[in-house]
């Protein structure tokens, strides 16, 4: 009972935290070369999602929705209901969460317990264009995403993901770089000819040049190859040249390899900080897509992340491939059992 209580009056503070956005002529820290100081560990854990879901009718939410909209969301009713958060007395847990099917019990998430605030209204949504808030394939590009996720398989550690072999995660990395279950921390360390942007999940460093041309089309690093440019105060950082591989990196936005990402980077009021992003790839998209997500510093640090130590999750992916060859089931039906 008591966690309820204080899972509900956490959920109610959105209502005030974090601050809006100010538009008054803000004027930021500076780096000893003048620049906007950026530096820092940010968070944009939120129960606000990239795309727009269909409870919403609208991607913002007035004022006297907020607090019921929260109070409502399926991840904070988990939170309160799951049986991390009905322990009886024994200590001992039923494990009816995992029963219903899922890999963590609430006790290991940490997506938020607010909606983003961005220019002072509380999103539904990280989209801003379309105005639907939902990402805009194409039929063509639809059927090439869905092509793409039947190529992955479960027989030998190659055929999955990159997260799941614990060595990289395209939703947090970016670009761009959106909230997820937990991990929601970056740190931004800048010096005049480079911006480093270190994710929390799974430990990523992206390193990007400032003042520099691109590298040649035939270089494809994993996540993009990132160059930057500051506009006034805001930093720019456009990536192109997108690995192949990368599509299927557990990353909200599919992107081709002639893709372009841009982003924006603005200091707004202290301890806040405005992040922006297009995505213009005809090979997916019917239109270039944009989106606006709110970062903030709660004072947190970055932990070490050690996705390997005890993770069994690639092994029991393995075992249950070799249990179905054994049976003579393929291998792309393993999730069902």
């Amino acid at each position: 009972m008591l966690i309820r209580t204080i899972l509900a009056a956490m959920a109610l503070a959105c209502v005030a935290a974090p601050a809006s956005f100010a538009q008054a002529a803000y004027q930021p820290p500076r780096t000893p070369d003048g620049r906007p100081d950026l530096q820092g560990t940010w968070t944009n854990a939120s129960i606000t999602t990239l795309e727009r879901v269909d409870r919403y009718k609208t991607t913002t939410l007035a004022p006297e929705e907020v607090e019921q909209a929260t109070l409502n969301h399926p991840q904070l009713v988990r939170m309160r209901t799951e049986d991390i958060a009905n322990t009886p007395a024994t200590g001992l847990l039923t494990g009816r969460d995992l029963l219903m099917g899922r890999g963590y019990n609430a006790f290991w998430i940490d997506p938020g317990t607010r909606f983003g605030v961005v220019r002072g209204v509380a999103r539904t949504a990280w989209i801003t264009d379309p105005p639907d808030g939902k990402i805009p394939y194409s039929e063509a590009g639809r059927k090439l995403a869905h092509a793409g996720e039947e190529r992955l398989g479960y027989s030998d550690p190659e055929a999955r993901p990159l997260p799941d072999r614990c060595l990289a995660t395209g939703g947090r990395t970016g670009p761009p770089m959106v909230n997820g279950l937990y991990n929601n921390h970056y740190q931004i360390v800048q010096t005049p000819g480079h911006v480093l942007i270190h994710t929390e999940m799974i430990s990523h460093a992206r390193v990007i040049p400032i003042g520099k041309p691109h590298q040649p089309s035939g270089v494809a690093p994993l996540f993009g190859d990132s160059i930057g440019w500051w506009d006034g105060d805001t930093l720019v950082i456009e990536t192109t040249s997108f690995n192949a591989y990368h599509a299927w990196q557990d990353h909200p936005a599919y992107l081709s390899a002639t893709a372009k990402v841009t982003e924006r980077f603005s200091r707004v009021a202290e301890g806040q900080l405005l992040y922006q992003f297009t995505v213009d790839d005809p090979t997916y998209y019917s239109q270039p897509w944009s989106g606006e997500i709110a970062f903030w510093n709660d004072g947190e640090a970055i932990y070490e992340y050690a996705c390997h130590e005890g993770n069994h999750a690639m092994e029991g992916i393995l075992r249950g491939a070799r249990h179905r060859e054994a049976l003579g089931l393929p291998l792309d039906q393993a999730n069902e059992e």
